[in-house]
């Protein structure tokens, strides 16, 4: 993996920055890299992080870690986890990625028999169908990776996972107390794969459909007016999907992209009001919003490819998000505390 640090020099001033981090399954690999990358430069400290699905692990993990040792430990921890899962794939799912597919559609799955039987038996029969016992080996690895009691004793940043609650259909924000493997599973549970998570007499699953990830609570909760949002679901795919597979791909991509583009909307909104001088820049906060995202790398993977845990695979995404990270830091840090990296209404609007 990836370690140069091609540092920009210059300004070496500590700044806080808050994090919004997506989910997409193994494709969380990708922020692994860029909060490796992130960790790595000295001159950044991480206030807050907002997360959903594996942007929760993630979180949950980086949270922890630095607990334990500061960024560096933050790191291991990371690279601990994520080897971690790829261990449990190679025991547990039994769609694992075979070695003869090197080289074959972005690591996707498509070409294995037992994917396309696993995809279609999804559509006919429910997780308390297949899977009565509601067993989930990234219970096992949480577990082992994290120690939850100490994490809620002493967490080093403001931590916020996003669920949905099932019967509301209203997002659920788990922070201090209420972190806990099942509040990090509830924020990862797709509905298809497993059971809801029930905590406190309330059902879950994914925070993607209601927020991926949330911005307010850093808004809300952090005094830095910089938010970093590490995407993994592209914004754009060029062309049209014609396979039942891409378009539920594509599907999915929008939905779970939809909730980050109305707070985009608002956060643009009210920027323009305080630029305009139509409020006060005392009464309201101005947010300044950066993006690290490789829409291009991310559209040449197939949806399959979310469930290979393939070491290797995961690798390589690691080292796409520490190589896009790198190049934000190099042209954009001298932005964080000045403006926006970003043109949000070109870019969300």
């Amino acid at each position: 993996m990836t370690t140069k640090n091609t540092r920009p020099q210059g300004d070496d001033t500590v700044k806080p920055v808050a994090l919004a981090l997506q989910g997409g399954g193994m494709h969380g690999a990708y922020t692994w890299g860029v909060l490796d990358r992130l960790l790595e430069d000295d001159r950044l400290t991480i206030e807050g992080v907002s997360a959903t699905s594996a942007g929760a692990m993630n979180a949950t993990v980086l949270a922890y870690g630095l607990s334990k040792g500061g960024a560096d430990g933050a790191r291991k921890a990371l690279h601990d986890f994520w080897r971690a899962v790829s261990h449990s794939a190679d025991r547990y799912n039994p769609l694992r990625w075979a070695p003869w597919l090197k080289g074959t559609h972005s690591f996707g799955l498509d070409h294995s028999p037992l994917y396309a039987f696993a995809d279609m038996m999804l559509r006919v029969f429910s997780p308390y169908q297949f899977n009565p016992n509601n067993l989930n080996p990234l219970r096992e690895v949480l577990e082992n990776q994290v120690d939850f009691a100490a994490l809620r004793k002493h967490c080093p940043i403001r931590l916020f996972l996003c669920a949905t609650n099932v019967e509301t259909g209203k997002i659920r924000l788990f922070t201090g107390d209420d972190v806990c493997v099942d509040a990090v599973l509830a924020s990862a549970c797709v509905p298809t794969l497993f059971q809801a998570i029930s905590i406190d007499g309330e059902h879950y699953w994914d925070g993607g459909y209601m927020g991926n990830p949330a911005i307010y609570p850093l808004i809300y909760n952090c005094n830095t007016r910089d938010i970093v949002i590490v995407h993994i679901n592209p914004l754009i795919r060029r062309g049209v999907p014609t396979s039942a597979a891409e378009i539920l791909n594509r599907i999915n991509e929008i939905s779970f992209n939809s909730s980050l583009m109305r707070e985009m909307r608002a956060v643009a909104f009210v920027t323009e009001l305080i630029q305009q001088g139509k409020i006060e820049r005392g009464e309201m906060k101005e947010m300044l919003i950066h993006s690290i995202r490789s829409d291009d790398a991310m559209c040449t993977l197939s949806v399959s490819s979310k469930y290979n845990a393939d070491w290797d695979f995961l690798c390589g995404l690691h080292d796409k998000g520490r190589h896009e990270a790198d190049m934000w830091l190099m042209h954009h840090y001298r932005n964080i505390g000045q403006r926006s990296s970003i043109d949000i209404r070109r870019e969300f609007l």
